[in-house]
């Protein structure tokens, strides 16, 4: 047990820090820059006060990223708090005044009470590295929707028989819309002329789309009020799609490459349904080190893949999904799962048993998605590439 615990209210500019002894009593209580000589200044500080001290965080990435990494060097434990548990503590201590002070003692007095806090551990290169490329990936791939939903609007205002024929998912009706827009345009061009425009610029199928577009022209003639603008904005949000595309495509490649360095790449890879770009978000979510979680069943509650009971009086027998649990680590299981159904025929023999017992396709898919957890930690755990012979009530 330690002799202190400083809780940190993290800020964007300024952290306030409040450290409290076993009694509770406030030993410190300051706000410090986040600068790294103030840090340093303030971890110093606090160990002179004793070198056996728990020091507890309401934030883990962003702000907070200079003073956790000041810890880990120095080899200081640090306790995470999510600040909605901040925000439920908060209201059993006295006042209703929030200030950051107050919020940092919180922060500090529950590391002291609570003995279910996990301890934010260093995160390896290749891990950190694979955080960063896959979060930015996740950022583009919903700007890349958000942009094809503008783009369907605006063109829906001008063009609603093209907007219905397209699929502008695909890169070919989005390269299509960067040159024609309008009816008139795609009428006075022709199916061959567009067809040939298309085929410079390498898209597939091009004289099938080139039919769409002329078809979908043929079947309205009126010229609506500010088409012309309308128009250049469809080319401009055609344009912006290609873009975010393309930066998919850059990042999936480095995803890969980076992916495939980790010591891990090829266990993970084994596993049917586990290409690089899930195993890279798989990384990311644990670090790689199964060691952290100490058994697979703790893997799968921090997947959110153990359903936790919530009884109560003589409701029994109730499962729910914890509260705290990783949503990326989720997402790439249940995707993964998923995938497997066609690649693996054990991963399908046990969803098509589970979807005769009853559970609906989400249902058995995210029980599958545990029992490959399993799998995936004695593969990691062994350091054995996933083989297909096994039987299936082993198999994922």
């Amino acid at each position: 047990m330690s002799e202190i615990w400083a809780g940190v209210d993290i800020g964007k500019t300024h952290h306030h820090t409040v450290v409290i002894n076993a009694e509770g009593e406030r030993l410190l209580s300051r706000r410090t820059l986040n600068d790294e000589s103030e840090l340093l200044a303030l971890i110093g500080e606090v160990l002179a006060i004793s070198d056996d001290a728990l020091w507890a965080v309401d934030l883990n990435h962003g702000g907070a990223a200079l003073l956790i990494g000041l810890l880990i060097a120095h080899d200081q434990p640090v306790a995470y708090l999510t600040g909605l548990a901040v925000h439920r503590a908060s209201a059993t201590y006295r006042g209703e005044g929030k200030t950051d002070a107050k919020d940092a003692f919180v922060i500090a007095d529950q590391a002291r009470v609570r003995r279910d806090l996990g301890l934010l551990r260093p995160g390896e290169e290749i891990a950190v590295d694979l955080r960063t490329l896959t979060t930015r990936r996740l950022d583009v791939v919903f700007d890349r929707t958000r942009q094809i939903n503008r783009l369907r609007a605006q063109l829906l205002e001008i063009f609603p028989a093209l907007e219905r024929a397209l699929d502008l998912t695909n890169k070919g009706p989005a390269i299509l819309l960067t040159g024609y827009q309008t009816p008139s345009a795609i009428r006075r061009a022709g199916a061959k002329r567009i067809e040939t425009w298309l085929k410079n610029r390498k898209v597939k199928g091009a004289a099938a789309l080139a039919h769409i577009a002329v078809e979908a022209a043929r079947a309205q003639h009126t010229t609506l009020p500010g088409e012309k603008l309308a128009a250049a904005m469809v080319a401009r949000l055609a344009k912006a799609v290609l873009a975010l595309d393309e930066e998919v495509a850059e990042l999936d490649a480095l995803v890969e490459a980076r992916f495939c360095e980790h010591p891990h790449a090829e266990v993970i890879r084994s596993l049917p349904g586990m290409g690089p770009r899930l195993g890279a978000e798989f990384i990311a979510a644990t670090g790689g080190d199964m060691d952290a979680f100490g058994s697979a069943d703790r893997l799968a509650g921090f997947a959110g893949l153990a359903p936790q009971p919530r009884d109560s009086g003589r409701v029994s027998g109730n499962l729910r999904r914890p509260r705290r649990y990783h949503r990326g680590l989720l997402r790439a299981m249940y995707l993964s799962a998923m995938a497997s159904l066609k690649s693996c025929p054990a991963s399908k023999t046990y969803y098509q048993r589970k979807r005769s017992e009853g559970k609906g396709h989400k249902q058995a898919l995210l029980a599958l998605a545990r029992r490959r957890i399993n799998v995936l930690w004695a593969m990691i755990r062994d350091s054995e590439c996933y083989h297909s012979s096994l039987p299936t009530t082993e198999a994922a």
